[in-house]
């Protein structure tokens, strides 16, 4: 659903499109080879320059690379159309990585407008392909080697699938230390929930550690293992995310750093919403959470509330033009069809979804399985959200809210991330940097080291 919402940075983040590396490296000798991040850096460096043409036939490419250049109007011609992002504000170092197979240099940049990393594709020394990606923010401020916490590689199995990549983002010292598991909203999401030019699962990860607090977030399984998914008709919230936060938690209280006793589950929109079918589940298993976080976490059906957000979002054009008006209509008759999910067999989609999913949310009682909960619950709402509105954080007011166990804060100003913006931005509002509130990092350190 946030991914549908998002069309406007999505564009943005594949303004290059990588192509197809298939073809053999250039052969000519003279021209150079694209091998270190070095080289990387001083390729980008001449790109987002004056003179981008300089570039022309000086470095190889492979025979496709060579051909689409030359239809862009030569690298001067794909130059131009990063006027989109702004001006350049910082060029962060290049740092090696692997895309599809092949070596691939992340550049991550600054632009006035939003951030993202531009990546060089690269085969034998040839560049295959040039591409954005989500803003990483680079190697040097990605936690490693920080002072107060290390960043530590712990994968997630997944039973029958494999496993999830995983940082523990834990403080300096011995321990053990409370620990809380990140869980992300809908739709397929990297460990950091990378959305535009934002990452909010980092912020908290490196926030939350700085407190003394370590952070275990994982890539979500439809991220990871997408087109294995696709193909099961039964999926539904349970193996999107249920599962793996149960298994989450196991796998902490097994880390000698980790305090068994204080491990915390946090959820963030549809995750929130996930979170009080996680605590029944977890009642089920050796370990189980000692509270839980919920920010921005939806109580209303998934399909009222896209409904909501694409009429805030259409309110926001000057005018809805005849194909708007066509692509809406088409929205929301095919969410109509969820009227009638009785009918619906397991081979029927809605909006690209099994039956089995949104069965499985219809039956799904999300107050009932709340009231069950009797560990700590903290929710927090940023009141400038238009994805998850206030008009949810009341109805959890109106339910739990003289409730000894609960607490509610909502904040001024924040954002369905709880960054800084408006609601009259709509998603504009994720294209430009910014980090999650300290204020809500404080509040959510408070909660758990009360324990």
């Amino acid at each position: 659903m946030r991914n549908r919402l998002m069309k406007y940075t999505s564009l943005m983040m594949t303004l290059f499109l990588l192509l197809s590396a298939c073809a053999g490296a250039a052969a000519e000798q003279q021209k150079r080879k694209m091998e270190t991040p070095a080289a990387a850096d001083e390729w980008i460096a001449v790109f987002l320059g004056d003179h981008p043409e300089e570039l022309d036939g000086v470095w190889q490419m492979t025979a496709q690379m060579e051909q689409a250049t030359a239809l862009s109007g030569g690298v001067g011609g794909l130059a131009k159309q990063m006027a989109v992002l702004g001006t350049v504000e910082k060029i962060l170092p290049a740092y090696e990585g692997e895309l599809q197979g092949y070596k691939v240099f992340h550049v991550p940049c600054i632009f006035s407008s939003m951030s993202v990393d531009l990546l060089l594709i690269v085969q034998d020394g040839a560049i295959a392909g040039l591409q954005t990606d989500a803003y990483s923010g680079g190697q040097e401020e990605n936690g490693a080697g920080s002072d107060a916490f290390d960043s530590l590689e712990l994968n997630l199995p997944v039973p029958s699938l494999g496993e999830l990549p995983g940082i523990l983002t834990i403080p300096k010292g011995e321990g053990p230390f409370p620990a809380v598991v990140l869980l992300q909203g809908s739709g397929p999401s990297d460990k950091d929930e990378t959305i535009g030019a934002l990452k909010p699962f980092r912020d908290l990860a490196e926030g939350l550690a700085a407190h003394g607090i370590a952070v275990y977030r994982f890539d979500k399984r439809t991220y990871v293992y997408g087109a294995e998914l696709a193909a099961k008709k039964d999926i539904s919230l349970v193996d999107e995310t249920i599962e793996d936060a149960v298994n989450a938690v196991q796998l902490l209280a097994g880390q000698s750093r980790i305090d068994p006793q204080r491990i915390f589950v946090l959820g963030h929109s549809l995750g929130g919403n996930a979170v009080p079918a996680i605590a029944g589940k977890l009642k089920e298993v050796p370990v189980r959470a000692s509270g839980y976080i919920m920010m921005a976490a939806s109580l209303r059906p998934l399909d009222v509330l896209m409904r909501e957000q694409y009429d805030y979002l259409y309110s926001l054009l000057p005018e809805i033009t005849e194909e708007q008006q066509a692509e809406k209509d088409a929205l929301f008759a095919e969410l109509d069809r969820l009227k009638d999910l009785d009918s619906m067999t397991e081979d029927d989609t809605v909006a690209g979804v099994y039956a089995s999913y949104w069965k499985w949310l219809a039956a799904y009682d999300v107050l009932q399985a709340a009231e069950e909960i009797a560990e700590p619950v903290l929710l927090l709402q940023g009141e400038e959200d238009y994805q998850v509105t206030m008009t949810d954080f009341s109805i959890w007011q109106e339910t739990f809210g003289k409730k000894g166990n609960w607490r509610m804060i909502s904040y001024p100003g924040l954002t369905h991330l709880f960054t800084p913006g408006q609601k009259n931005e709509g998603s504009a509002a994720y294209a430009r940097n910014a980090k999650v509130d300290e204020v809500v990092i404080q509040d959510i350190a408070g909660f758990i080291l009360a324990k």
